[in-house]
Formats: structure tokens, sequence, C-alpha cells
């Protein structure tokens, strides 16, 4: 029996983080991992993976692009081996990299299956099938999420994949439909279809990425289909099949069908706790099977947290890392900075899109009137250059175009640029910060003193309208 003042069940972003601030605080700590690599599914199955796919897609998109220069062309069967290249080498990198700073930070780290026996012991199965028995002050659960496909769809890992096992796919398909038109389905969408893949995207909603600022969404759509992508909206899935073993089926509501080499379904994620026992522990799921928590980020057993993905949206790497150094601050009675409710969303699709703060749509139904400043990459000297035609940043502001609510950005380098208006929002700086102050040239930051201008622009004609109907009614 092993007594502990803080477990981590999950060496995630969030686990990985909640672990080294509770050692930092000098505690007894231990991080519980069924795989033999830390990391969990964001290293190993997720983020770094499609990332890393997204990075060879775009150079093949680029090669294409400049068919003048290279004459490039991708052989007929491509290995999916060769697509993430240099993966092994990324995954070894950060493993070494995150047991280093474990060690570094004296966190116990357990390679095994977690379960709760009681709300304050654990069993841990190891690798040879002995058990350790662990006692906690506190728990936190950072186990992430696993994907969950729709009732009335079979996922086969061969023919029709899911999230986590996409990348498993032996060869480049000649085609593909996917399921889902959120952030996991879209990026595959585009990578795909960027690879010379004939890919048809498919969701209930009427356009991909509904949740984004709508000019985002568009701008992604109209890509999309440019490229050869094929988007069918607003059905829903019957049913999929596989037929003669090289052809899958997907029967749609409005009575169509849509026939290629694969399907990936990519229509939800849910807690992935199935095997914790956490009702043992009197922890509970909600109705979207996600573990509920309260603001500081605490079950609804006192001593036992929870942080990333296994607590749902916004289900991010970013966010994750935070909740959990927040989880065990919390746990442990360290003062903290108080909420950040400002994340930035970042969409590793091609081309790349990013947010943070209010869309257009979500400022108008809050303040009924805003403004809204826009810069075109193809405007701006550094899009001229890279040949960004369709790359964009919108700023939006107060009726009056003083205030900052939001930005949101499409076009590669946008998961960079987005934190410029990050800290101009969290520091409650006015739109004229990003005019009164100097960007390198040429560079798409200076897109931000664009947009500024342009609603500086729109904020005095509105006050040149205001003074012009004083003067007509005192004639």
């Amino acid at each position: 029996m092993k007594y502990l003042d803080v477990v981590v069940i999950g060496s995630g972003p969030a686990g990985q983080k909640a672990a080294v601030q509770a050692s930092k605080a000098g505690n007894r700590v231990a991080l519980i991992e069924q795989d033999p690599f830390t990391g969990g599914h964001c290293v190993h199955r997720g983020t770094i993976p499609s990332k890393t796919l997204r990075e060879n897609a775009l150079r093949v998109k680029n090669l294409k692009a400049n068919a003048e220069l290279f004459d490039y062309k991708l052989p007929d069967q491509v290995e999916m081996s060769l697509l993430i290249n240099h993966l092994d080498q990324v995954l070894k990198a950060h493993d070494q990299y995150m047991q280093k700073q474990m060690d570094r930070n004296i966190v116990l780290r357990i390679h095994g299956k977690a379960k709760f026996e009681s709300p304050n012991e654990i069993s841990v199965t190891r690798v040879r099938g002995d058990v350790l028995t662990i006692q906690a002050k506190n728990f936190v659960i950072a186990t992430g999420s696993i994907p969950q496909p729709p009732s009335n769809v079979q996922v086969d890992h061969e023919y029709i994949l899911d999230s986590d096992s996409i990348l498993s796919m032996l060869y480049l398909p000649p085609s593909l439909v996917v399921i889902g038109g959120g952030i996991v389905g879209c990026e595959y969408a585009s990578m795909f279809q960027a690879l010379g893949v004939q890919v048809t995207l498919v969701d209930s909603q009427d356009i991909p990425l509904a949740f984004l600022d709508s000019d985002l969404a568009k701008v992604f759509l109209k890509e999309f289909k440019a490229a050869g992508g094929q988007w069918v909206g607003n059905v829903n899935i019957d049913s999929i099949s596989v037929t003669d073993f090289s052809h899958v089926t997907v029967c749609l509501s409005n009575g169509e069908e849509v026939v290629a080499n694969k399907a990936l379904v990519a229509t939800g994620r849910i807690a992935d706790v199935e095997s914790l026992d956490i009702d043992v522990a009197g922890v509970t799921l909600n109705d979207d099977r996600v573990i509920e928590v309260n603001e500081r980020l605490q079950t609804n057993v006192h001593h036992i947290y929870a942080a990333g993905d296994v607590i749902g949206p916004p289900a991010l790497a970013s966010s994750s890392m935070e909740q959990g150094r927040r989880a065990s601050c919390n746990a442990l009675g360290i003062e903290i900075n108080g909420n950040t409710p400002l994340v930035p969303t970042g969409v590793y699709s091609i081309p790349e899109m990013a947010s943070v703060g209010l869309t257009e749509q979500e400022a108008k139904e809050k303040f009924e009137k805003v403004l809204v400043g826009k810069a075109e990459f193809k405007e701006i000297a550094r899009g001229q250059i890279n040949g960004d035609e369709t790359g964009m940043l919108k700023l939006v502001t107060d009726k009056n175009g003083k205030k900052l609510l939001g930005v949101q950005i499409i076009g590669e380098g946008s998961t960079e640029l987005i934190h410029i208006g990050q800290m101009a929002i969290v520091n409650q700086n006015d739109v004229d910060i990003l005019v009164d102050n100097i960007f390198n040239f040429p560079t798409l930051a200076e897109a931000y003193r664009v947009a500024a201008l342009d609603i500086v622009g729109q904020r005095a004609k509105l006050t040149n309208l205001y003074l012009d109907s004083r003067s007509d009614g005192l004639n």
C-alpha cells in the first residue's frame, strides 16, 4: 500500500501539468498511465500525429500550386507511413522531454491500469499482472476522451474508421467520406483533399464548423470545394456498410448514397473512464457522457478533480494544460488568479483558422450593434508574397468602434496570429492600440493594423454623420 498526497490518472496535457504543479508545491505525487509512453491520446493518436500529416499535406498542396517550379506528383499507391515520416522522431523527442520533466519534479510514474476501489483508494494493475494499491488525499482524473460513433454505425477500424484509427491506414485511399463537420472532421477532410484524395464531407448542419464565425466557415467551405471536395449538409446518416471489401456505402436521410473507399466517423467524443470504475468513488457523468465539474474543476466528490477532454469542451490541448494546473492548485488550496474564460480556438485545417472572443454573430446577439473591420491577406504584402488569396483577419468591436470584442482569422499562420488579439482583449485595450503601434514589414501581423484602420474609418464616418445631423437641426 502506498500513501500519497496527489494521484493523477492520465498523462496527457492535463495530467502532465496537474502532476508537475502538485509536485512543485512539495507534495508526494504519482502519475498513472496505462500506455507505455506519456502523452496520452493527444501525443500518440491525436494532435501531434494529425499535425504531422498536415505539414506534409501542406507541402504537397504548395508543390502543386507551384507546378512551374516543381514537377511533382504523388505516386499512385502512397504508404501512410511516408506522409507522417518523422512522427516517430517527434514522439520520441516529446516522450524524452516529458520523462525528464517528471524526473526533475520528482513525480512517480506508474505504468498500469487504474481503477477506484473506494473514494480514497485505487488499485493499479501493472503489465506483469501485479496489483499496486494506493491511497491518496486528492485525485485528478485526466484520462481524456474516446470517439463516440452514432449508435447505428459500427466502426471496424479497417474500412470504417474513427479519429483514433484513421492514421493506421496502410495506404492513402483514392476516396474518403468524412462524417462530421466539426473540428476533427474538417481538419482531416481538408488534409486528405490536399493530398489528392477525393473527399466528401457530410454533416447535419447546413455549413461545416457552424460554431465558428460565419465568415470563416464560408471561406473554409469555398476553399474545400475549390480543391475538389464535396459538401453534403443538412442530412443525417441512416447506415454505413462495407461492400465488396473495397468500398463503403453511406446511406443518407435524404435518400442519397455516398460511396468511397474508406469512411471516417468524427461525430463526437465521450470521457474515457470505462475502466476506472468512477461510480465506486461516487463520481458521475452528465448527459453528454463527460465528467461534470464546477468552476474549481471539482467533481461531485470533494477531493476528486478532473481536467482536460474528460470534462468535455473546449477539449483543446492548450486549455487542458491550464485546467490540469488549476485542478491541482484548487485541490491543494494554492491561490491562483481568476478563471481564464478567454480561450483561443485553433482549427488546423487547410486553410488554418483561429478565433478568440466573440464572433460577429455572438456580439450582435449580446450588444445588438457592433462594428467590424476586415483585412484581406491578398492586400497585405506578406500575403501577396505567400500567394494567400483567401486569408482574412476580422476584428469585432462595440458599436462605438473602441472596445475589442473578438478576433477571427483564416489563412496560414492564424493560430500564431490570434495571440496578438488575445492579449489585446485580455488587457482591455481599445482597438486604437493596433493602429498606434508598429508591426514588422512585411508580416501578416500587419493585418491587425489594416483591420483596425477599417474600424477607425467607420467610426469617423459615424461621428461625421452625427455632427452633420446636429448642424442640419440647428439651421
